[in-house]
């Protein structure tokens, strides 16, 4: 494509670019806001026009300039003066400096595989806040980042490290494969050994069921958290149960998507508006992961390839027990308790990508080493340090 051919791009001093880069980043950060807030809510990311959450006063355009509308309004609606939280200013600022680095790590390279790894960037960045807020990651980030990193790869080959658009496409299909298929085992292996909770209350506790979650003394806890399949189930033995029209007494209740058992009568949930019921322990489903997360790492895939997965995998894993660790020391139950996944695996991608050359030639030489020992493959000419050269 002549418009990113690199001798246009270069004919311009590399350094302007890194400020444009910036720049655009920081007005891609203020879409990104939009996406942040609305997708989980079900809502257009294109119409309304960007308002106040408060006051729902349309926001004119020279008040809506990423990063220094935040600074001249004190972080405050310039109608109402209700406050705007500081994450619209730190998605902005963190999306310009992460197009900055992609550009200074790959715009000598390519100007559009440095643009195809920012928009990736992006998707992590959508991914992080959604999952941090709301235990989710949607959809459009995930599907839509697996389609996107497979035509990308066979637009910018040098996405997976090679030159032949046919491989390129092929090591893309292997990540998305590698990527989906590993994650979805851990979920289904972490659903096996960790897949109940039980939930130790005090005595004689009240816990209300309505139409959308658990409502305990002290937390609620929706039903789209619980019931990831079918045969996920809420159990407990209560001291009294109440419903609109009767009550039970000391009887065991179990709760699935699809039926409410109480002793030996069964029920259709959804006739159910409201159940009361009285009881000091109760077993929940959990999950290791999120299925959002099996489709997270397919597309990290369908950018990076195979090689990557794996890292993002062993990363994450890192990270999040350096977390757990941290809150245990801290005493920070937040940390501790029911945390979301998605950023560890973003950010140990996000390390993969600006990691040197020679440390994921290195990574993926020991990989195809391992792969060919426990295949029975490997002989005495095989050895871990013959990779093919970085193209980046």
């Amino acid at each position: 494509m002549a418009t990113f051919d690199r001798q246009i791009w270069a004919a311009v001093p590399f350094h302007f670019w890194t400020v444009v880069l910036f720049i655009f980043g920081s007005m891609v950060g203020s879409l990104l806001n939009v996406c942040i807030h609305r997708m989980p809510r079900g809502e257009s990311i294109v119409s309304p026009p960007s308002h106040c959450p408060h006051c729902h006063y349309t926001i004119p355009w020279y008040l809506n300039i990423p990063l220094v509308t935040w600074l001249f309004l004190r972080g405050k609606c310039k109608n109402c003066s209700a406050p705007i939280s500081v994450r619209y200013f730190l998605v902005e600022l963190l999306t310009g400096v992460l197009f900055l680095c992609a550009w200074i790590r790959f715009g000598q390279v390519s100007a559009l595989l440095a643009l195809s790894v920012c928009l990736l960037l992006a998707g992590f960045v959508v991914a992080t806040f959604i999952d941090l807020e709301h235990f989710i990651i949607p959809d459009e980030v995930t599907i839509g980042g697996i389609v996107a990193g497979f035509l990308l790869s066979a637009l910018v080959p040098q996405l997976q490290n090679v030159e032949n658009r046919a491989a390129a496409l092929r090591e893309s299909f292997y990540g998305i494969a590698v990527g989906g298929g590993l994650i979805y085992l851990i979920l289904r292996g972490g659903k096996l050994l960790f897949g109940k909770k039980r939930l130790v209350l005090e005595p004689d506790s009240r816990v209300i069921f309505n139409e959308t979650s658990i409502k305990f003394p002290d937390q609620e806890i929706r039903f789209e958290e619980l019931f990831y399949r079918k045969s996920d189930a809420v159990l407990l033995h209560a001291k009294t149960v109440e419903l609109e029209d009767r009550c039970y007494f000391k009887t065991f209740v179990k709760l699935t998507p699809d039926e409410l058992i109480i002793g030996e009568e069964k029920i259709d949930p959804s006739t159910v508006p409201r159940m009361e019921v009285v009881t000091d322990q109760m077993v929940v489903p959990q999950e290791a992961m999120g299925f959002g997360d099996v489709k997270f790492m397919a597309a990290i895939g369908a950018f990076m390839g195979w090689p990557a997965v794996i890292f993002a995998i062993f990363g994450s894993s890192i990270v999040g027990a350096a977390v757990s660790l941290i809150g245990i020391a801290l005493k920070r139950q937040e940390f501790t308790g029911r945390i979301p996944y998605g950023p560890y695996i973003a950010l140990a991608a996000s390390f993969w990508l600006f990691m040197p050359a020679a440390w994921q030639d290195a990574w993926r030489a020991n990989l195809l080493f391992l792969i060919a020992v426990f295949s029975g493959r490997a002989g005495l000419d095989t050895y871990p340090a013959q990779s093919v050269p970085s193209l980046r």
